[in-house]
């Protein structure tokens, strides 16, 4: 067959007519053509602009794909409107107003097919055409690569969309095709577009990659379904939903995406079943509007590049998560305004640099046999109208376990916080809920830690082996009901018919506990004041601290005659009462700064001498503004006293280029100069941490007098620390056992979890056990049984 000549062969029984023979264009062939004839395209280039209006096959020959060009000069190239068959062709489309190949009826096959064009569209489904399109390419770098409009449908198997300057597969205008094993990329705008009521898309096996914009984009009440999918490497987000959009994803997977992965709005509902988002740059889930809602089951977020919270849920939208798995992200939720809502069933979030749950601004979280592990804090409800249930939660391992500020009013049940850095529950600014069943155990800090002003509940709760002290109350304390501690016999029943609360103490083991409600008769008066001297006296009762002694002492003597000296009528030397405060934990920074506060309220320098403690969290927000507020309001409640900042130097981190603590910073300067004789501001922290924090804020370090340095412990001032708890609580040591102490604490680890002070109480609190399981043994006790802590007490070596 001679090139550029096309071979007709003719596959039916008629004699009438003729057909089978070379014909020396692709019309005439296809003129003479009739239904299931075989049209065979000699190699070549044809400008010629087809039409197949019969259910014939073309094709071209065998063995050389890419021979057959079909390149007219405008126009469509190719037009199907018949159930034919075409198969082995390359179409080159001009025209930038019309498509390369287009479907206009019938269910044509088509197959290895390649489109090379920079058109409207290289490939074109209308009306009732029904395409089925196997191994197809589409190379479109000016255009739509496959466009399926006006109600039209078919199903597209292994077709490859190779470049777009639109969409790669656009579904408009009521269509519904299903797509299998394709491959979408270097598109722009969106790899696939579905978009108009009664539009679907139904993807199977589908890759959709190196898109300029978003991977998948459904809007305008059309629907799609994909399944086992990958969406990765776009420019903007993953998938995007917009105005009643529907998608369902399973067994999906989005990755290395900068933007959102999954971003979903106006009312769209999203279905997300056994899928994977990891690597993206803002939020894995953003969820926003009234009546937007996302399901996801058995799925995984991980692995963010960004900074932005794994799944964002605001503006009324709802966010349900069952069986999934959140980690190694920033935050891994966070739910905003009034009318939102997340409900979390059997998930877990771990590995999260900052907050793992986050509820504020009027927000409803739910979270049912959830587990938060390795979280800076374990869930935060911030203020008025937040709220929401934790029931039957685990938060292992976090910085602060529950943090409830500001009016926030969750409930807590049967939540469990293990080994907490800091506080199991902290409530402070006001904050209110409910805890009942809960449990704190191995807390750095306190189990509860409840701050001033804050209404309460505790219910049937229990601490163990808090370092710190199980329950810290203020004076308006909370309402405790059946709450127990292993630091003491428990606490108080509550008194029935109660008026006033109170902030009764009684002395266990690591510190006081709180005791519960009590009557007006009940309540003690508030003790006299005491004179310096009586508080300098309790500062040189504690153990070691030599240093800390003669430094808190010679700024005592120089405000006391710095007063006496303007009594006489003479100068005072201005004395700077600003502190810092660096060393390890466990090695008395609070008490000597409580101590303090209560010696400048003795000398008249301070109004009341109380102590406000806080730590970054209570003073950085996460909105611009909202941070001075908060700094305020702690520099408010500490006036007349000392506001002791723990950890300053977290409000100044090393990278901190979208970080607010320089906006506390800030705050805190201007409150000092203020209002520089109202409050007394000591910041603590590391050493070396203290020192950086100080040299990169010059504001800061100018306004404190002086820095001083807490040391660790020597074993033998932990052998005291032991001693003074077996004397409070009537234990003696045998003989032997001071000087095995003396050797266990000398070859103890000194690492960054040793907590000196701490570290004594807890191994006393640990004797006690181990005291207790040797002498339960015993049929007899005597007194000696009961008291002495022999070497054999000792815990073991870490």
């Amino acid at each position: 067959m001679a090139q550029g000549t096309v071979q007709v062969t003719h596959t039916g029984t008629s004699r009438w007519r003729r057909r089978t023979g070379e014909y020396a264009s692709l019309a005439a062939a296809l003129e003479a053509a009739g239904d299931g004839d075989v049209l065979t395209v000699a190699p070549g280039t044809y400008r010629e602009n087809l039409v197949v209006q019969r259910a014939v096959t073309l094709r071209g020959p065998e063995g050389s794909p890419g021979s057959v060009r079909l390149a007219p000069a405008d126009g469509v190239p190719l037009t199907v409107r018949a159930s034919a068959i075409v198969q082995d062709l390359q179409v080159e489309g001009q025209d930038a107003a019309a498509p390369a190949l287009l479907v206009e009826d019938g269910a044509p096959e088509l197959a290895d097919l390649r489109i090379v064009t920079r058109s409207a569209s290289g490939l074109e489904v209308r009306g009732g055409a029904r395409p089925t399109v196997r191994r197809c390419t589409v190379d479109n770098p000016a255009g739509i690569g496959i466009a399926v409009l006006d109600g039209a449908g078919g199903v597209f198997e292994e077709c490859e969309v190779v470049a777009a300057g639109q969409v790669g597969v656009a579904v408009r205008g009521g269509a519904h095709p299903r797509l299998e094993r394709c491959r979408v990329h270097h598109a722009s705008g969106a790899g696939f577009g579905v978009t108009g009521e009664n539009s679907a898309l139904e993807a199977t096996g589908c890759e959709v990659y190196e898109i300029k914009g978003s991977g998948v984009q459904v809007s305008s009440r059309a629907s799609a379904h994909l399944t086992d999918c990958d969406v990765h490497r776009t420019t903007a987000d993953g998938v995007t939903l917009d105005t009643d959009a529907v998608l369902t994803l399973a067994d999906c997977r989005l990755h290395d995406i900068p933007e959102n992965a999954v971003d979903l709005r106006s009312r769209s509902v999203l279905t997300l079943t056994r899928s994977t988002v990891s690597r993206f740059g803002r939020n894995g889930l953003s969820v926003w509007d009234p009546g937007t809602r996302v399901d996801a089951n058995q799925c995984e977020i991980h692995d963010s590049t960004g900074d932005y919270p794994a799944v964002w849920v605001s503006d009324g939208a709802t966010a349900v998560l069952d069986a999934c798995r959140v980690h190694d992200v920033p935050d891994a939720l966070f739910v905003l305004d009034r009318g939102s809502r997340a409900d979390v069933v059997d998930s877990d979030l771990s590995q999260v640099r900052n907050t793992a749950v986050s509820v504020s601004d009027g927000a409803t979280a739910q979270l049912d046999d959830c587990r938060i592990r390795e979280a800076a804090t374990g869930a935060w409800f911030r203020d008025h109208g937040s709220g929401g249930t934790l029931n039957g939660c685990t938060i292992d391992g976090a910085q602060t376990g529950v943090i409830v500020t500001k009016g926030a009013d969750p409930s807590i049940e049967r939540c469990t916080v293990t080994s907490p850095t800091e506080a199991g529950f902290y409530v402070s600014a006001e904050g209110r809920g409910s805890f009942h069943g809960c449990r704190v155990t191995g807390s750095g800090g306190y189990g509860f830690h409840v701050l001033d002003g804050c209404r309460t509940t505790l219910r049937k709760c229990r601490t163990e082996r808090c370092a710190r002290g199980g329950y810290e109350f203020a004076e308006d304390g909370p309402l405790v009901e059946d709450c127990t501690s292993d630091e003491s016999a428990g606490v108080r029943p509550v008194a029935q018919e109660t008026v006033v609360q109170t902030a009764t103490r009684t002395t266990g083991l690591l510190g006081s506990i709180p005791g519960q409600r009590t009557t007006e008769a009940e309540s003690a008066p508030a003790p006299p004041a005491r004179t310096s001297k009586a508080v300098l006296g309790e500062l040189d009762k504690l153990v070691g601290l030599q240093s800390v002694k003669r430094e808190v002492r010679a700024l005592t003597d120089m405000i006391e005659v710095g007063r006496k000296r303007q009594q006489a009528g003479l100068k005072a030397a201005s004395a700077r009462r600003h502190l810092v405060f660096t060393g390890s934990p466990g090695t008395g920074k609070t008490t000597v700064a409580r101590l303090y506060g209560e010696i400048l309220a003795s000398l008249g320098v301070l109004e009341k001498g109380h102590l406000v403690e806080v730590s970054r969290v209570d003073l950085v927000g996460e909105h611009i503004g909202s941070t001075a507020i908060r700094t305020q309001e702690a520099f408010d409640r500490a006036r007349g006293g000392v506001l002791f900042i723990d950890e300053a130097y977290a409000l100044s981190p090393e990278d901190s280029g979208r970080d607010f603590g320089r906006e506390a910073i800030d705050t805190l300067v201007k409150l000092m100069e203020d209002h520089r004789d109202a409050v007394v501001v000591i910041v603590a922290g590391y050493t070396a941490e203290m020192e950086r924090f100080l040299s990169v804020n010059p504001g800061v370090a100018s306004r404190f007098s002086r820095t001083i340095t807490f040391g660790d412990y020597t074993p033998e001032e932990l052998l005291r620390i032991v001693e003074q708890q077996a004397e409070e609580h009537e234990y003696r040591l045998a003989s032997g056992t001071g000087e095995a102490l003396t050797k266990y604490f000398t070859v103890l680890p000194k690492g960054l979890g040793f907590g000196n002070g701490r570290t004594a109480r807890q191994t006393f609190e640990a004797m006690l056990e181990r005291h207790a399981g040797r002498v339960a043994q015993l049929e007899e006790v005597d007194t000696d049984d009961l008291t002495l802590l022999y070497p054999e007490d000792l815990p073991e070596l870490p």
